[in-house]
């Protein structure tokens, strides 16, 4: 029996993940699974091919695109939202629901996820292990203490190319199409001079969809004591007209891109918090 799925994301962590949960528990039991947004770097199809020759496994495929949305803008279009509080949009529908709809169908003893040994991942790992113990969730990578950078070296010892956007000098994988909503300032800072055309469409859609909504849609924080004070933490990618008092990147300083989680089919870093009652309606307006 296929009583292990193991969750592939793309990323570095959870292709070591998965290598781990397979040495462990054996070809037999495992199953690797991918959710594709279908709005991945074309490299990361290619480091698919050589994890599958790595683990002697295919890596399965499943998604809502083509089925509940034609695209990830789709997603934000229809839901007038990117990145909030409790995490993004498009990693909700696109991830999230589609890893919780299939495994209601699908019978299994642990699901596999690649939280690396890392302060924010152990609260992710913690949160859903409280919150959603149906999942029954393992960690490899927290079992043997393995971060980000342990796993790039097995990687490259299995003489595996790692993901062309770790090349790039980004610290994940993530929907490099359009670019990472969650990616913060120095992601995104680095996108406008490495891709400027990524984050001149990434400007739009943030203006679109703050007309279509008739209030602000950003990605992207000010976490400066003055803002919080103020109220206007919110930080478009370019200046809106209609909001002055909100400030575009422009005017933040210059930040290093910080390491970003993996969407794996588990996303929001909050699920220790208590949900707010208005989740939906930021999240969902339009459903």
């Amino acid at each position: 029996m296929k009583d292990i799925i193991c969750w592939w994301s793309g990323g570095i962590t959870s292709a070591v993940a998965c290598k781990i949960s397979i040495d462990i528990y054996g070809h037999e039991r495992c199953r690797v699974v991918m959710i594709d947004t279908h709005n991945e770097h074309p490299d990361t199809y290619r480091f698919k091919t050589d994890c599958e020759e790595w683990y002697g496994l295919p890596i399965e495929t499943i998604t809502a695109i083509g089925k509940d949305y034609e695209s990830i803008q789709d997603v934000w279009i229809k839901h007038q939202s990117l990145n909030v509080a409790t995490g993004a949009i498009c990693s909700t529908q696109l991830k999230r629901r589609v890893r919780e709809r299939w495994q209601k169908d699908t019978e299994y003893k642990y699901q596999v996820f690649g939280f690396e040994f890392d302060k924010k991942e152990f609260n992710r790992a913690l949160g859903l292990s409280k919150n959603h113990s149906n999942a029954k969730p393992i960690y490899p990578l927290l079992m043997f203490g393995y971060d980000k950078d342990d796993c790039i070296k097995m990687v490259n010892d299995a003489g595996i190319e790692v993901p062309l956007m770790y090349q790039l000098g980004f610290r994940n994988n993530n929907c490099f199409n359009t670019g990472c909503v969650q990616g913060g300032v120095g992601y995104w800072q680095k996108m406008r001079r490495d891709f400027p055309k990524k984050f001149y469409d990434m400007a739009d859609m943030e203006h679109k969809l703050t007309d279509l909504k008739g209030k602000p849609v950003c990605m992207l924080k000010d976490q400066s004591k003055a803002a919080k004070e103020s109220g206007n933490e919110l930080v478009f990618l370019r200046k809106h007209p209609d909001y002055p008092e909100l400030k575009c990147i422009d005017e933040m300083p210059d930040c290093k891109v910080e390491p970003l989680f993996e969407c794996n089919g588990f996303c929001g870093v909050n699920d220790l918090v208590e949900r707010n009652k208005s989740e939906n309606d930021i999240n969902f307006a339009t459903e």
